[in-house]
């Protein structure tokens, strides 16, 4: 490798030469760099992405583009630190060239205005060399540059070939022809300013973010084509080019927003403790006065959570993916605050609508379709023979001790309670209600629901990286409930009076956000759908809790978007790893390829059985829950 003289290398040959040794030993760089910036490569990889700050004039925000990637460099473009830089970025790609056969460099750079009036215009253009084989890559990079989406409008991309693949005003990092000795090829990405005003060069947070996730991606797509192409290098997806490391900063923050969290039990806290005394005195006055619920004194103050809340430092998270999770998680914890200060006031069904949504006209046709289809009696759960909550608790136990011998770790428990109503896990504990009792057809279903799927679940999100995989991330409870009334689907035990209860539950829902009341609820589901006086009670009362909680409607709902998962062919081990919605499934996915996220120690016992692995075969064939109804008549 060339070297300058010292006097004129303000980033030191030692620098670059121990630089240049971890790599060659297959360790990280994260390094200041000397005259301002840093590098950093997660592992050896075949590419870096670079930005360099203008010497004459101002460019906020633009370096946050680059941070997150897995190999990027971020320097001051003035003259005097260029031969240094240069060396720096030589070295760089001479040891990883000789490992993969061939590198390639990016870099990136805002044009200093908008090229059109259209400001907001996201507008993209690729700059390519005259030589070189890069023809896949580049239509790749077109490709997915332009679907970057900035209020709601694509991206136009442009593509010119110049020599010059860096930004106007700074010379190459590379010389063409020690480029060539190294097999290093060059891209250049300009990129029109449009996160930031113009004229006073205040930025535009949500677009920034929006511009910074479509950047990367696209950036990865592109380098999964050239390492496909042009090196040894073979990852597996183009997420597996992602990060694998993280700052010491992520995982406080991880920390400190479980902290948080688990400084409250939701749904325990919006649970009323009176739930017998209340039904007897409902039945007392003959279903015509509506009772009174009394719930769990709030042991923290939201306010004070809030704040709390809010001085963790999302924004420091460079990786675009994790940020959104975290700031996502973060907005959610938010809401969940804010209704536990507004229990018992009308304001708390406002704050569930938000969380846990509503019921829309496909769902709630679905239910009227159950409700009308299943007949209202069915022998399918007579209590003749049926379990009390002590021998419930001993069947749980027994099924916990078998995953013990799978993964001794386990520190789940089941506790039997008088201020809980039917099942519940709540981290990672089952609590059955001392008043409960089970059909006894229906207690392997239910031990598949809150152990094999809620517990098993758990325990996985426990053994990741991230504690928001086991606290739960938004949404988690949708996707939750409907993997654990398929699981118990997959054990037979789905019932025709189980599948008319979820029915019910997203009705009375439906009923209570319409303004019916307590009283009007509890009477459509007795008179109406025939339902037994104390199930039509606990139904609404489910609902009703807390002020309006809309969560029983997650139950349908799950399951019909999981129906429709695998009827796509998704695969369930995806949907293992933790407690996450439907909507980070993709992101959940990207974090398992660049093995963020570690290996799930539990499988569900039920997926191990053959005639459960039969009826998840058969599920990809159906198209609707109503479908289920079908299949239980025939078997």
């Amino acid at each position: 490798m060339h070297k300058a003289p010292p006097s004129k290398q303000l980033i030191s040959s030692a620098f670059i030469e121990s630089t240049r040794q971890r790599l060659k030993d297959g360790k990280p760089v994260d390094r200041k760099i000397p005259t301002g910036g840093r590098v950093h490569i997660d592992r050896q990889l075949p590419f870096l992405v670079v930005y360099r700050q203008p010497s004459d004039r101002e460019d906020p925000g633009s370096e946050v583009l680059v941070r997150g990637e897995a190999s990027y460099l971020i320097a001051r473009g003035a003259p005097k630190h260029h031969r240094g830089l240069s060396l720096l970025v030589e070295g760089i790609a001479e040891v990883l060239s000789e490992c993969f056969g061939a590198f390639l460099l990016i870099e990136l750079w805002t044009t200093a205005d908008a090229e059109s009036d259209d400001a907001h215009r996201c507008r993209f253009r690729v700059v390519r060399p005259k030589v070189g084989k890069l023809n896949s890559t580049v239509e790749t990079l077109e490709a997915a540059l332009g679907e970057v989406r900035i209020k709601r409008e694509f991206a136009e991309v442009k593509t010119t070939v110049d020599a010059k693949t860096h930004p106007t005003g700074m010379r190459p990092l590379l010389a063409p022809e020690r480029a060539k000795e190294l097999s290093c090829r060059s891209l250049g990405i300009a990129i029109d300013p449009v996160f930031r005003d113009s004229s006073s060069d205040e930025q535009f947070p949500l677009v920034r973010r929006a511009l910074h996730k479509g950047i990367s991606r696209a950036i990865k797509r592109a380098i999964f084509e050239f390492t496909r192409r042009q090196t040894s290098h073979r990852p597996p997806h183009y997420h597996a080019l992602g990060r694998q490391s993280f700052i010491k900063v992520v995982w406080k923050i991880d920390q400190e927003l479980a902290e948080v969290s688990n400084g409250f039990d939701f749904l325990l806290q919006v649970t009323p403790v009176n739930v017998d005394q209340a039904w007897a005195d409902f039945r007392r006055d003959r279903f015509e006065v509506e009772p009174e619920f009394s719930s769990r004194p709030l042991r923290i103050d939201p306010s004070l959570e809030k704040r709390r809340l809010f001085q963790i430092p999302v924004e420091r998270i460079a990786d675009p993916t994790l940020a959104q999770l975290f700031r996502d998680q973060q907005n959610e914890i938010d809401r969940k605050l804010t209704m536990l200060g507004d229990r018992g006031t009308p304001r708390f069904l406002y704050g569930s609508l938000q969380v846990f949504g509503g019921v829309d006209e496909s769902l709630l046709a679905l239910a009227y379709e159950i409700l009308n289809r299943v007949p209202p009696r069915s022998r399918d759960e007579s209590l003749r023979g049926a379990v009390d909550a002590t021998e419930f608790a001993r069947r749980a136990e027994a099924e916990l001790a078998y995953y013990r011998s799978q993964y001794p770790e386990i520190r789940s428990r089941v506790e039997i309670r008088k201020d809980v109503t039917g099942l519940m896990v709540s981290r990672g504990n089952l609590l059955v209600s001392a008043s409960t009792k089970i059909p006894a057809s229906r207690v392997d279903a239910l031990i598949a629901h809150e152990i094999g799927t809620h517990i098993v679940t758990f325990v996985n999100g426990r053994v990741q990286p991230f504690q928001q995989l086991s606290v739960g991330l938004p949404g988690y409870e949708e996707l939750q409930e409907g993997l654990a009334v398929l699981a118990e689907y997959l054990v037979g035990g789905l019932s025709r009076p189980r599948l008319r209860l979820l029915a019910a539950r997203v009705v009375a829902a439906h009923r209570m956000i319409s303004g019916a009341n307590f009283v009007e609820v509890f009477r459509e589901l007795d008179r109406t759908h025939d339902f037994a006086q104390r199930t039509a009670f606990t139904i609404t009362m489910r609902v009703f809790r807390g002020g309006g909680l809309t969560k029983d409607a997650v139950y349908l709902r799950g399951l019909a978007g999981l129906l429709g998962y695998l009827r796509e062919g998704g695969e369930l081990e995806h949907l293992l790893y933790g407690k996450f919605g439907v909507e980070h499934i993709p992101m959940i996915d990207e974090l398992a390829w660049r093995k963020v996220l570690v290996e799930v120690p539990l499988r569900p016992r039920h997926l191990e059985q053959p005639a459960s692995r039969e009826r998840l075969a058969g599920l990809r064939m159906i198209s609707s829950v109503v479908d289920l109804i079908n299949i239980r008549n025939r078997t």
